[in-house]
């Protein structure tokens, strides 16, 4: 049976990358809220932004499951931040009898600001694709929002580290 893969991560962590060898390694189709956004909206941030991006999720966790019924593994590239988006995107695909495998991308914090810093350089020389500029405002709502995973809650860690 197909399964759905959860990559769960603060913004650039590498989940995209990670996202991108699992569709290669497994044959896998990645949804991801960045690339349906900046097709849709062109990424504008805002309280718009959050609630479109909510009901981006809804849907893509639907095709998701029908997907994965259809026999294809999936990759969720979203980053479920929160406990309660882990808890929550778990429990509706158990509903939908569909596997899910969470992997947690840890990244140090040198790292994550060096990342940061060659993200936004992509964007400014236009070669960003569906990136968002990391801006101090984005960076400290990442972490006013993000809650790093207990063990119990994913199947595997990776650390991103670059030493």
């Amino acid at each position: 049976m197909a399964q759905i893969f959860l990559i769960c991560g603060k913004i650039c962590s590498g989940k995209s990358y990670y996202a991108k060898k699992i569709r290669d390694e497994k044959n896998a189709v990645i949804l991801s809220t960045d690339e349906a956004t900046k097709l849709l909206i062109d990424n504008q941030q805002g309280e718009f932004y959050n609630e479109f991006a909510k009901r981006v999720n809804l849907y893509l966790r639907l095709k998701a499951a029908e997907i994965a019924k259809a026999g294809t593994d999936v990759v969720l590239d979203w980053g479920f931040w929160t406990k309660s988006d882990r808890e929550e995107i778990r429990k509706f695909l158990s509903d939908n009898e569909v596997q899910s495998f969470m992997l947690y991308i840890d990244i140090s914090d040198a790292d994550w600001e060096r990342n940061i810093k060659e993200r936004n350089e992509r964007i400014e020389k236009g070669e960003g694709g569906s990136d968002f500029y990391v801006d101090e405002g984005l960076k400290n709502k990442v972490l006013s929002l993000f809650e790093i995973p207990t063990d119990e809650e994913y199947n595997l860690v990776i650390l991103n580290s670059r030493e």
